[in-house]
């Protein structure tokens, strides 16, 4: 089968399973989805059941013993992906600026090279005036943002996001759900994003991917029928309250 040039990911039957007292636990069983180029995907289900194993072995981190995953080759090279966590996992004896260069020094980047593409993320981020903060002087959002610009330094091709909000306050969460859009809407990257909210991932996605329990299987694709850009007021809205009334509906399988 020749991959699609609308493509950015293609995942066929996919089937994951770990060692658990002499046997095997499935985890994931006959997952198949795609994503088109610059789409923003989220993916939401019961806790437990297998999201973030599914992002992790997207991206390569964990083996798969079944099925298919397939990037599209780009001018003789494979897509590149970046992860983002929950925690931002930044390291406490570097500043802010030195965390996001830890990519490009791994590269062997020249140091102009470093320091411009530092200065373009610090700014697409919004995070000017604190480059040489410590983690421990910043704030639960600015280190997420530090997270977030440290995984795009690398110019990914595909973003995949693992609750990067999910331990952040609720006005924070929000305030984070926008700047990743506007961040997006700049980077024009494919995105899939795991989050435990719905709300979240009707205002945020295009598309929204709902697993079962495990052994987890899709259980519904749904499509967003929000226009973009996407205004804070959307979430009163009755169209945003149908569709998730339907993932709620969806996640009881």
């Amino acid at each position: 089968m020749n991959f699609s040039p609308e493509l950015s990911l293609l995942v066929q039957e996919l089937a994951v399973s770990f060692a658990d007292k002499g046997g095997r636990l499935e985890v994931l069983k006959d997952i198949s989805f795609s994503l088109a180029k610059n789409e923003f995907v989220c993916m939401i289900g019961p806790s437990g059941c297998g999201k973030s194993t599914l992002l992790r072995t997207i991206a390569g981190l964990i083996p798969y013993s079944q099925g298919r995953i397939e990037y599209p080759d780009l001018h003789g090279r494979q897509a590149r992906t970046g992860l983002i966590f929950q925690k931002p996992n930044l390291m406490p004896w570097r500043s802010l600026r030195k965390n996001i260069a830890l990519p490009l020094e791994l590269e062997g980047k020249t140091q102009a090279e470093i320091d411009q593409r530092i200065h373009e993320m610090i700014a697409l981020v919004g995070l000017e005036g604190f480059e040489d903060s410590w983690p421990h002087e910043l704030s639960g959002g600015m280190a997420q943002r530090v997270a977030i610009a440290r995984s795009l330094v690398q110019d990914p091709d595909i973003l995949l996001l693992d609750e990067p909000f999910g331990s952040l306050d609720e006005l924070t969460r929000e305030r984070m759900s926008e700047e990743l859009l506007r961040i997006w809407n700049e980077k024009t990257k494919t995105i899939l994003m795991v989050t435990h909210s719905i709300s979240e991932a009707v205002y945020l996605a295009d598309r929204v991917l709902v697993l079962s329990r495990i052994p987890a299987r899709i259980v519904l694709d749904m499509k967003i029928d929000l226009p973009r850009p996407r205004d804070s007021q959307l979430r009163y809205s009755s169209t945003f309250a149908k569709a998730a009334q339907i993932l709620h509906d969806h996640l009881q399988v």
